[in-house]
């Protein structure tokens, strides 16, 4: 069985439908996606995915916005990312702080938190370390999947820049996904890469 760790977005929770299309979605293929919590604190987040992919050990990694920016930074494993946000800190700053509601359901039950300085801080040193692997075989690893009428991030050059063109894609769609974009665009390439890394 091939197993995916599939990283949530913003104020987002492993519970997203996101998570739950792609596991039905990949079930006939015998694919396992297993959907996290990720810490709120950024600082928190890193070390708990980075321990997630070593106690997991996943076949791929697929992050979406904020997810696709952590996902970036696990080097050595085939990741797609998926719009990522890989400037939360400017982000958060431009929409403020306060409180916010988790758009899914979290497991230890929380239903908000909040965006302050300390957060942004820490947004701000996590983002230093993007793409410090992007070199060497590591490029291969890697799948940029954008939307093209995405309002919210616009991270295109920032991937072409340090991944190239050969695994970027744009698709037809806005930041969100939905089910038409699971089933068309992410499914197949994740069926793809898990196929290609199976040596089939």
């Amino acid at each position: 069985m091939k197993k995916i760790l599939y990283i949530h977005g913003f104020a987002s929770a492993g519970s997203t439908g996101t998570a739950a299309s792609l596991r039905n979605l990949l079930f006939e293929k015998d694919v396992r996606v297993v959907s996290p919590d990720v810490p709120v604190s950024p600082a928190a987040a890193l070390p708990f995915l980075r321990q997630a992919v070593a106690d997991e050990q996943p076949d791929l990694i697929i992050g979406t916005s904020m997810g696709g920016m952590y996902a970036e930074q696990l080097y050595g494993t085939p990741r797609i990312l998926v719009n990522p946000s890989f400037h939360m800190a400017r982000l958060l700053t431009f929409r403020g702080l306060g409180n916010r509601e988790f758009l899914n359901k979290r497991a230890d039950g929380a239903v908000s938190f909040k965006v302050d300085k300390q957060m942004i801080a820490e947004f701000k040193e996590i983002e230093k370390g993007c793409f410090s692997g992007a070199k060497g075989d590591e490029i291969a690893l890697v799948w940029g999947l954008f939307g093209k009428n995405d309002p919210t991030v616009h991270t295109q050059d920032d991937f072409t820049r340090h991944y190239g063109k050969a695994h970027f894609t744009v698709f037809d769609g806005e930041h969100r996904l939905n089910d038409k974009i699971l089933k068309n665009v992410v499914a197949p390439l994740a069926a793809q890469i898990l196929s290609i890394s199976d040596g089939g």
